[in-house]
C-alpha cells in the first residue's frame, strides 16, 4: 500500500553535515528521514521556496525538456529501502501512454515538486525504516553522544514542522 506524504522539513545531520529531508504521511504519524546530497537539497529547497534562477538548474532543465515533448509527471514513489539505500520511481504520462523510471528519491522529489506531483511512500519502506530504528545503537558513547541519542529518541514528528525550510 502507498502512503501519500508531504515534506515535513529539511535539516542537517550534525555528525556528517549531510542534508536530511523528512517525509511525513498525511494519514498517520509515520516520518521517514532520507539523507540526500547537498545539490539535491538545494534544488528541493529552491522549489519549496519558489526561487527562480537566471539559468535553469538540472531539475528545471529536465522539467523544461519534458514540457517540450508533452510528458508530465503523474506521481513519485519512494518504493524500497535496501541496505540503507532508498529507491524511488518517477511515473510519467504522455497522452495515452504511461511509464516509470528508477531514480534516487532526492531527484524524484525535486522533480515532483516542479510538477506539483504527489509523493508516495510504500509500506515496505516504512516497515524497513522502522526495523532499522530498532536495531540502531549510538556509536558515540561520550556524554555528548548520549545527549544526542536521547534528544533524537524524544523527537516527535510534529517537531519537524517548527523549522523553516
Amino acid at each position: 500500500m502507498l502512503h501519500k506524504v508531504n515534506i515535513a522539513g529539511m535539516t542537517m545531520d550534525p555528525s556528517s553535515n549531510t542534508p536530511i529531508i523528512i517525509l511525513k504521511s498525511e494519514t498517520d504519524d509515520h516520518a521517514i528521514p532520507i539523507w540526500i546530497g547537498l545539490l539535491e537539497a538545494t534544488s528541493i529547497a529552491s522549489a519549496l521556496q519558489n526561487l527562480q534562477f537566471e539559468r535553469p538548474m538540472t531539475h528545471d532543465l529536465f522539467k523544461n525538456f519534458l514540457g517540450l515533448v508533452n510528458i508530465s509527471v503523474s506521481r513519485v514513489e519512494v518504493c524500497d529501502l535496501r541496505e540503507n539505500t532508498y529507491y524511488a520511481r518517477i511515473h510519467f504520462a504522455s497522452g495515452e501512454q504511461a511509464f516509470d523510471i528508477d531514480a534516487r528519491p532526492s531527484d524524484a522529489i525535486a522533480i515532483a515538486l516542479r510538477f506539483s506531483a504527489p509523493i508516495f511512500v510504500d509500506d515496505r519502506v516504512i516497515e524497513n525504516s522502522k526495523a532499522g530504528e530498532k536495531g540502531a545503537e549510538a556509536m558515540d558513547e561520550s556524554e555528548e553522544g548520549r545527549k544526542w541519542a536521547e534528544y533524537l529518541e524524544n523527537l516527535d514528528p510534529e517537531d519537524f514542522g517548527k523549522y523553516k525550510i
